[in-house]
């Protein structure tokens, strides 16, 4: 008795650990968020030039950008955004269309205080007018029309350049370890979605077939009602006249004397 008991506790047992095992095959996978930044004081930004204002923290270690009302952040080939600077971070699927406009070198420049050879009197703008004013800037085109984004005698490169820019540090940006690692990531998500989706659409294939049982009921109705139609006329129209030729003295003269009439008319 006491083996029986130990069996079936050890049957149970495994029964338990696996049901949590085949329930984590169905969980997505996730992605981490990134570690906490620590801010000593409200961070000050600046905005860079040639971009559609997009800001950015010069002080911080980090890569920290402010654009369109989020602040962004990569992390080990991921991106990043919130509506805070320090807290409520969520994971973004794609790469932010601002990013190729960021000069990769802006850390240099912002160093030296020159932008491509230009003197660059940036302004640095504390979070709280950030907050208040962005929207409105915006709108206007501050930067670019009434200041040029504080760089002296600059003026702002042809759509062409920038579009061509843009593409060459999309493509440096594909090249980075980190990035090429998550987008092996993906792919292997995508694959395990794929695998699922055939246990999604069984149901679809099931729909499908329900027209093709229904179409043969419809062609055996169709000839049922069409073939009394054709021969209940043709049956019963020539009884008649075959009945009136062969006994017109024994019925009522009601009957014979319009077919007579008619005779005597042609004779």
């Amino acid at each position: 008795m006491k083996k029986l008991l130990f069996g079936t506790i050890l049957f149970a047992l495994v029964i338990i650990v696996s049901i949590p095992t085949m329930a984590a095959v169905d969980i997505h996978i996730s992605f981490p968020l990134p570690p906490p930044i620590l801010f000593p004081a409200p961070p000050v930004v600046i905005v860079l030039p040639d971009t559609d204002d997009v800001y950015v923290a010069p002080d911080m270690d980090v890569d920290l950008f402010f654009w369109n009302g989020w602040w962004w952040r990569p992390w080990e080939g991921r991106w990043y955004r919130s509506h805070y600077y320090d807290r409520g971070w969520a994971y973004y699927d794609y790469v932010p269309r601002f990013y190729f406009d960021v000069d990769p070198g802006w850390r240099g420049y912002y160093g030296d205080r020159h932008w491509h050879g230009h003197w660059w009197n940036f302004e640095r703008i504390p979070d709280r007018r950030l907050e208040q004013n962005w929207k409105g800037w915006h709108d206007n085109r501050h930067w670019e029309r009434q200041g040029t984004w504080g760089v002296q005698g600059y003026h702002p490169r042809p759509q062409p350049q920038r579009q061509q820019l843009r593409h060459e540090r999309q493509q440096q940006y594909q090249q980075k370890p980190e990035v090429q690692h998550h987008q092996q990531q993906r792919q292997e998500q995508q694959r395990y979605q794929q695998q699922r989706q055939p246990q999604v659409q069984k149901p679809q294939g099931q729909q499908q077939k329900g027209p093709q049982v229904k179409q043969p009921q419809q062609q055996q109705h169709q000839p049922q009602v069409q073939q009394p139609q054709r021969q209940q006329p043709q049956q019963q129209r020539p009884q008649p006249q075959g009945q009136q030729h062969q006994g017109g003295s024994q019925h009522p003269q009601s009957h014979g004397k319009p077919q007579g009439g008619k005779e005597e008319h042609r004779k």
